[in-house]
């Protein structure tokens, strides 16, 4: 049973299988052992881009696809259940229709980009995605009487989800069982869910492919294989994973904006993640989420909390001073990248055969 649910690719190592676990035991009791909203959030986000990081690298990491686009189908999972909350009203039918309208849209713009751009070199489909994306982007923040523009759109989730709504009269463990909760174990379990997809994918005959593919695509060719379809195949797994992760972070925060889901910033933030956790190797991306996204929400706050400490050593206290956090998080990055040049978990662990 548990060699099924996870594919049969166990985090070998007890270093990483540890730090795995510590992670998920982290993220399933933090409603509980973290006070205050932003820790809550941050433990959301991270769930959020565990999958989101996963969906990516299913593209970088094993089939060698750089994509520009992934950002525009989590910008179309998120718009499409805000806005349907928006225009239809705080129900599950809104939820569920404006997840599927946005699955579907997803499906044909994955397709129509790989089928027509994926026959050309690595960096003119860069490019092509690049462009794609930018002016889906362009397209949201100007259609301001649908998509709320620059400001985006606030709205309104199920009565179930919302904060006001207590599911337990009493609080447990000193935490009130309300709405908010709910939804942050709706996302827990649901990006559980379908991480263990994407892991099960990759583990598949169809993941060896496109493993194949990344290593040699002459000599897969050669085999018998049509990279082109595959190629294209992934492209559509990942944008489809990538619109979950979108739908169910606009059901967090109850809000869509061209800056939170669209944003370039959000597609260089996938690509570290990727990155610092380790490209083709899925286990890399709860590393790599975890970590980049505690550090992007807690650094700036460890410094200045160093930098009053040390503030009589003048030198020390300028460096350290909050508004450097970004410098730090380039050096760690550089760091990571140095140390572990196949990613945490490919110093951890060696790469599937």
């Amino acid at each position: 049973m548990l060699r099924a649910l996870f594919s049969n690719d166990f985090p070998h190592g007890r270093l990483l299988a540890a730090l795995l676990v510590v992670i998920v035991v982290g993220l399933a009791i933090a409603p509980f052992a973290l006070g205050g909203a932003r820790a809550l959030n941050t433990a959301a986000t991270i769930c959020v881009f565990i999958v989101l990081a996963a969906s990516y690298d299913l593209l970088l990491g094993y089939t060698g696809i750089v994509s520009f686009a992934h950002t525009m189908f989590y910008g179309i999972g998120a718009y499409g259940v805000g806005l349907a909350l928006a225009f239809m009203g705080a129900s599950w039918w809104a939820v569920f229709s404006g997840l599927a309208t946005a699955l579907l849209l997803a499906l044909a713009l994955a397709l129509v980009i790989g089928l027509v751009s994926l026959r050309v070199r690595a960096l003119f489909f860069a490019m092509i995605t690049l462009a794609v994306a930018s002016a889906f982007g362009v397209l949201a923040s100007q259609l301001s009487d649908f998509t709320g523009g620059e400001d985006g759109r606030n709205f309104s989730v199920p009565e179930v989800l919302r904060p006001s709504h207590r599911i337990v009269d009493s609080d447990i463990l000193g935490r009130s069982i309300d709405g908010r909760l709910v939804t942050y174990y709706l996302v827990f379990f649901a990006s559980i869910a379908a991480f263990l997809v994407l892991l099960r994918i990759v583990n598949s005959h169809f993941g060896r492919v496109l493993q194949a593919i990344r290593e040699n695509d002459f000599r897969a060719e050669a085999l018998g294989y049509r990279t082109v379809v595959y190629r294209t195949l992934a492209n559509c797994v990942a944008a489809l994973a990538a619109t979950f992760a979108g739908a169910l972070m606009a059901l967090w925060l109850r809000y869509v904006g061209p800056k939170t889901v669209l944003g370039f910033e959000v597609m260089t933030d996938i690509l570290l993640i990727v990155v610092i956790g380790g490209m083709g190797r899925m286990y890399g991306a709860v590393i790599g989420a975890t970590l980049f996204i505690i550090a992007q929400n807690y650094l700036q706050a460890a410094m200045g909390h160093a930098g009053e400490a040390m503030s009589g050593i003048p030198w020390v206290g300028r460096v350290l001073h909050p508004d450097r956090w970004m410098l730090w998080m380039g050096l760690l990055f550089i760091a990571c990248v140095r140390f572990f040049p196949a990613g945490i978990v490919g110093r951890m662990r060696p790469p599937a055969r």
